[in-house]
């Protein structure tokens, strides 16, 4: 434990799995006073019994981002405990995979930018006006590789992304004056539950496949996905090592690739023109080419 973390309060929202998980008990872990946030308390069977074993400076709080009354509640109860918060990870979200021709806008992808968007700015309002008083704070913003790249039957999800991408570098210009640091970590292929969390769109090509001209498509992606996954999956401490890293440095970068899979995707988006790096995802994902 790092004693200079020990009077640092830290919060992680959706926390009852995967990197919010495993990042919560390694800022408990390395000293910081951490609030573990999610939506179900009855899924906090397994991070309270880990915190109760190792003695940990871990507490367990309701917050869900999709809520106005939640969030702001919740923020209420850690200033009323605490009276600051130095570390504010935005973690909650989760995947809508489908055509965007399937997608049904109002019942599916508006629940998905109110979680992955709109719930990491509930969360960042509330705490702004603490870390502007503290005139300190690091607010960590978990985006993907899917917030730089465009992956097929992803749209919705990776819309989420770009867009929190382009909130996180534009709010950083504004709180740098309040010294409040902006970070984005980017991660690939994570082992934790986000795959089983993830959702089908409703419509004809996820219930009935056979009535979607997308269904052979899907089909190739998910194979290939599959061997891709294989190849660069990364566990989700490996994220949290980069989020803690982010939270205990006193200049951190302002965004982290994490793994060798968005190390890769990174650079082909960078290096290659969007016709090479086009077709170059078609060949990888979808087993096709194209001139």
């Amino acid at each position: 434990m790092i004693d200079s973390n020990a009077n640092k309060i830290a919060i992680v929202t959706g926390s009852s799995s995967g990197i919010g998980f495993e990042t919560a008990l390694a800022l408990a872990r390395n000293g910081f006073y951490t609030y573990a946030t999610m939506r179900n308390l009855k899924k906090s069977t397994s991070i309270k019994k880990i915190a109760t074993k190792e003695i940990l400076p871990l507490k367990v709080i309701s917050l869900d981002v999709d809520d106005d009354l939640s969030t702001k509640e919740a923020i209420q109860e850690i200033i009323s405990e605490k009276q600051r918060i130095d570390i504010l990870v935005n973690n909650a979200g989760y995947g809508l995979i489908g055509p965007i021709e399937d997608i049904s806008i109002q019942e599916e992808l508006k629940p998905q930018f109110d979680t992955n968007l709109y719930g990491v700015i509930r969360v960042t309002q509330q705490v702004l006006p603490i870390m502007r008083s503290q005139k300190s704070g690091k607010i960590i913003n978990v985006s993907s590789i899917g917030g730089i790249v465009g992956y097929p039957f992803s749209a919705a999800y990776c819309s989420t992304k770009f867009a929190l991408e382009g909130l996180s570098e534009s709010l950083s210009y504004e709180v740098d004056q309040f010294g409040i640091k902006v970070i984005l970590i980017e991660p690939a292929l994570v082992i934790s539950d986000f795959h089983n969390n993830v959702k089908m769109a409703a419509k004809k090509g996820a219930n009935n496949p056979d009535d979607s001209p997308y269904t052979q498509m899907m089909q190739k992606l998910f194979e290939k996905y599959k061997q891709v996954e294989e190849q660069y999956q990364i566990p989700a401490e490996q994220v949290a090592k980069v989020i803690l890293s982010a939270a205990i440095l006193d200049n951190p970068d302002r965004r982290y690739l994490v793994g060798k899979y968005s190390e890769m995707m990174e650079e082909a988006k960078m290096t290659m023109s969007y016709i090479e790096c086009h077709n170059m995802m078609k060949r990888q994902l979808l087993g096709s080419s194209s001139k």
